[in-house]
């Protein structure tokens, strides 16, 4: 395991008891990301990096009890909380890095990734295997509960233009793996990116 794994590992599991404590009032945002796939009911999808498995209900109840949903996170404690929280039910859950998906080539419709992109230690080569499992023409939906900015002023530090997820940066590094972006929105209420799987 790379030291950047047991850095999200670490940061992540002394987090993971009152996660969802932390942030009570994320359900609706979730929900609304979701709604902004566009799955049917039967699809086939994956939250990457699905901690606690806020996004899991929704997307259950976006693709119905015939479809497939898959929660996978690199820390065991947050999937722990995904399962005492019920979420399990929604989706199974894989204990599993997404830089190697233990999943067939364009075996999902979509993929849902909420504050993923932060953590990944190799963002091009993380979305390529992404993209992947995805089908030609699925969808990935790049989300965070809050905009760029005030996640930064949260943290204690302002966005400077290198920033992986201005809209610029980051419809580069879709594009080099293999995503062409179709939405940007970056407010302080919610960041969401889609992109569709070029194939």
């Amino acid at each position: 395991m790379s030291d950047d794994h047991t850095h999200v590992q670490e940061f992540f599991t002394a987090r993971a008891a009152d996660w969802d404590r932390r942030f009570p009032d994320d359900g609706p945002a979730y929900a609304a990301a979701v709604a902004e796939l566009g799955l049917r009911e039967g699809d086939r999808v994956l939250d990457a990096g699905c901690g606690t498995g806020r996004a899991l209900p929704s997307l259950r109840t976006a693709v119905g009890p015939s479809g497939v949903v898959l929660g996978a996170d690199l820390t065991p404690a947050m999937l722990r909380e995904a399962a005492r929280a019920g979420r399990n039910r929604d989706g199974a859950l894989l204990l599993t890095d997404v830089a190697a998906l233990p999943l067939r080539s364009s075996s999902l419709d979509a993929v849902f990734a909420a504050g993923l992109i932060a953590h990944l230690p190799d963002p091009a080569g993380n979305l390529r295997e992404i993209a992947r499992v995805v089908r030609p023409g699925g969808v990935l939906a790049l989300f965070h509960p809050i905009g760029r900015a005030a996640l930064a002023a949260r943290q204690g530090r302002t966005v400077t233009p290198d920033d992986l997820r201005a809209e610029p940066n980051l419809r580069a590094l879709l594009t080099r793996s293999g995503w062409r972006m179709t939405s940007y929105v970056d407010e302080d209420a919610r960041f969401l990116a889609l992109a569709v799987h070029e194939g």
